[in-house]
């Protein structure tokens, strides 16, 4: 049997070591690297005004704006290892969502790997979606709760995946349909 000598424990307690050490400044140097000011990546500008009326959906935009420096995957980012920028809403039970229409996003070189392209959003974007009124809905506004799923990067580094809360006022209009009382008479008997 071979005598266990100090240095050999050392250099494979060291082997060991290494990596978890390498993680640790990396997570430090990312957190480090991190604007301190507030970590608001992505803003939600507001949304079109929306009538809807049941068996007349309606369109809604969803404005966004993107931190000058920064970008956001889009929701189709070129690799399943990047987390796509997603819209959930929470609607009233008056209201339904008949989909949801992302814009393309715009190919940017990784500083990363100059090969790799990220597809992406910067600057200002919008979200449509359309939404339907039920047949039973009430005449009135109703608050739609939602929000924005993203992962932001910048040129040194990407951050955890944030999201922002949004809402939105939605019209309804609903007209019952008039009762008919007896036979309508035709335009063409005099």
């Amino acid at each position: 049997m071979k005598p266990v000598l100090a240095a050999d424990v050392v250099t494979k307690t060291a082997k060991k070591l290494i990596p978890a050490a390498l993680l640790l400044v990396a997570a430090f140097a990312l957190a480090a690297d991190e604007p301190k000011l507030g970590r608001v990546y992505v803003t939600f500008e507001g949304a079109t005004p929306a009538t809807v009326s049941p068996g007349k959906p309606a369109e809604v935009e969803l404005h966004f704006k993107v931190k000058e420096g920064f970008h956001v995957n889009s929701n189709q980012p070129k690799s399943e290892l990047l987390i796509p920028t997603t819209l959930k809403l929470d609607l009233p039970t008056d209201l339904a969502a008949g989909g949801t229409t992302y814009p393309p996003g715009k190919d940017l070189s990784s500083p990363f790997d100059p090969s790799e392209k990220l597809n992406v959003y910067s600057e200002d974007f919008t979200v449509k979606t359309k939404l339907a009124a039920a047949k039973t809905a009430a005449t009135g506004n109703f608050t739609v709760h939602g929000q924005l799923n993203y992962q932001a990067c910048s040129d040194n580094a990407c951050y955890p995946p944030k999201n922002i809360p949004l809402q939105f006022d939605v019209h309804v209009l609903n007209h019952p349909k008039a009762a008919h009382h007896g036979t309508p008479q035709s335009p063409h008997i005099k």
